[in-house]
């Protein structure tokens, strides 16, 4: 599985509809694209949610990416994600 952060801002609408239920709705929509939530914070500044989150692969990012924001009014930017161990491997080339 590949990790991707994806940030969230919510749309003036999608504030007034916060709750548990859409969180439930979320973690459907991206284990229905084949991914699981790692984690979600709430967060001040540029993002108002950001999210680490698993996907087989960059497509099914993509789809819950534009699903999550077409079904919950949040509009998410997804970023591919490597650990600094994973990076620190594939960029010093040590296995």
């Amino acid at each position: 599985m590949a990790t991707f952060i994806m940030k969230g801002k919510y749309s003036l609408d999608s504030v007034k509809r916060i709750s548990g239920e859409r969180t439930v709705k979320a973690n459907e929509i991206v284990r229905g694209c084949g991914g699981s939530i790692v984690n979600v914070y709430a967060t001040l500044g540029e993002a108002d949610i950001l999210a680490i989150v698993e996907f087989p692969g960059i497509a099914e990012a993509m789809k819950a990416s534009v699903d999550l924001s077409r079904e919950l009014g949040i509009s998410f930017a997804t970023t591919p994600a490597l650990s600094v161990e994973e990076f620190d491997r594939l960029i010093g080339g040590k296995s």
